[in-house]
């Protein structure tokens, strides 16, 4: 028998391990995959954007849900100490653009390695791999422990759900711990896809796939103009839709909006920096600086060419139209276009290609300062599974492995 029963061996996961080792813990590690830390060694596109260098009270403003859950929590292991922890096992760090954390090879298998090699020297520490549970022990309100797929019971004097969301199924993420915990009692909101990628009505010419634009705004609103989020920086165009840095930030705020059938429109700007008045003057002097030139040829003095196609094709302003020929409504169009250039969103990517899972265990169930249940002693919840999100920027790994490290450190 264990004295802790860790289910899911992610980045929480293997934290919550590390943490109770350290306390003599005889600990359990149980991961239903191959290997551990599948979802970690991917993550930032396989550099591991492990945590972010920002203070304590801007760090909050980039969490979902209620990020006032994490003070405790953080007090007792925030970004310093994580990235303390990582030097410690020799994995040397690096502070890039956006203070964003790196381990120095640019390498996410260095992370992985670091921690894992930690627990797997440890004496106190089993990983048992291939390993699905199915259900959870509960007697008398109290965890005691897991059933496995093979018909086999393990007991444990406490037991932590740490098996991620359902973004990147194929990484073993796919909600199991949502079941677990709602069998236990425990209180779930809709789950979505966020950090994600976002579809809309536009037709999305091949030449402008995968452009990105820089040093643009995105503005999200419902359809009666209430805003809902607000970005600056850079933006790609798909196939389906749109993406890049603002539009995974963005599509956290609205992608429940999108997924519940409600309207959500885009506002692009895509000269932020000029006010609307000032923009209307410029137009003014190209167009009677340049009268003869044809329109689809002028364009080229307001948009980088990739564009071109889709303004004429949401203008509705004569291909070969001279600029002295253009009428103040259409400069008007032309304008609006630089400054709102506004579409419909359709839809979401799917939890294939989401970073992580928006929705999941009511905090209100959870202590926040030892992650432990309030309905169920002895059961612990961290992670993904849990009901908050963030921004990227390595605001959710430092989340995953906080939660970890306080379940582990109060098991």
């Amino acid at each position: 028998m264990s004295d802790t029963i860790i289910i899911g061996a992610g980045a929480a996961g293997m934290m919550a391990a590390y943490a109770a080792a350290k306390r003599g813990k005889q600990v359990l590690l149980l991961e239903k995959m191959d290997q551990p830390g599948r979802k970690l060694r991917i993550t930032g596109k396989g550099r591991c954007n492990l945590t972010n260098t920002a203070p304590l009270k801007d760090f909050l403003t980039h969490i979902g849900s209620d990020p006032r859950f994490m003070r405790n929590s953080f007090s007792a292991f925030f970004n310093t100490q994580l990235m303390e922890l990582f030097e410690s096992l020799g994995v040397p760090l690096i502070v890039e653009r956006g203070d964003r954390v790196y381990p120095k090879s640019g390498k996410s298998l260095d992370i992985f390695l670091g921690l894992v090699q930690a627990l797997e020297a440890m004496p106190n520490v089993e990983i048992r791999k291939n390993t699905r549970i199915v259900s959870l022990i509960i007697e008398d309100g109290i965890a005691r422990g897991v059933r496995c797929a093979d018909g086999t019971s393990l007991r444990a004097n406490s037991t932590i759900i740490a098996t991620g969301g359902m973004s990147y199924p194929l990484t073993g993420s796919t909600g199991d711990g949502y079941r677990f915990a709602e069998l236990a009692g425990h209180t779930l909101s809709p789950r979505y896809p966020a950090l994600v990628h976002l579809d809309c009505e536009l037709k999305i010419q091949q030449e402008l796939i995968a452009f990105t634009l820089k040093n643009v705004r995105l503005t999200m609103t419902k359809a009666n103009g209430s805003k809902i989020s607000e970005h600056f920086g850079e933006m790609t165009f798909t196939e389906t839709g749109i993406g890049g840095p603002i539009v995974l930030s963005a599509s956290r705020m609205v992608t429940a909006h999108i997924h519940r059938g409600e309207t959500v429109i885009a506002h692009l700007d895509l000269k932020p920096a000029v006010e609307t008045a000032t923009l209307d003057k410029r137009l003014i002097n190209d167009l009677n600086s340049n009268g003869t030139r044809l329109f689809h040829d002028a364009l080229r003095l307001w948009l980088p060419a990739e564009l071109i196609p889709l303004a004429l094709q949401n203008l509705h302003i004569e291909y070969y139209k001279r600029l002295n020929q253009i009428n103040g409504d259409e400069r008007k169009r032309l304008l609006k276009f630089l400054k709102d250039f506004s579409f419909q969103l359709t839809g979401t990517g799917n939890f294939e290609e989401a970073i992580v899972t928006q929705g999941g265990v009511s905090l209100k169930e959870i202590n926040p300062k030892t992650m432990e249940s309030r309905l169920v002693k002895g059961l612990y919840i961290v992670g993904e599974v849990l009901d908050l999100d963030a921004d990227t920027g390595g605001y959710n790994l430092q989340i995953a492995f906080t939660t970890g490290y306080a379940a582990g450190s109060n098991c």
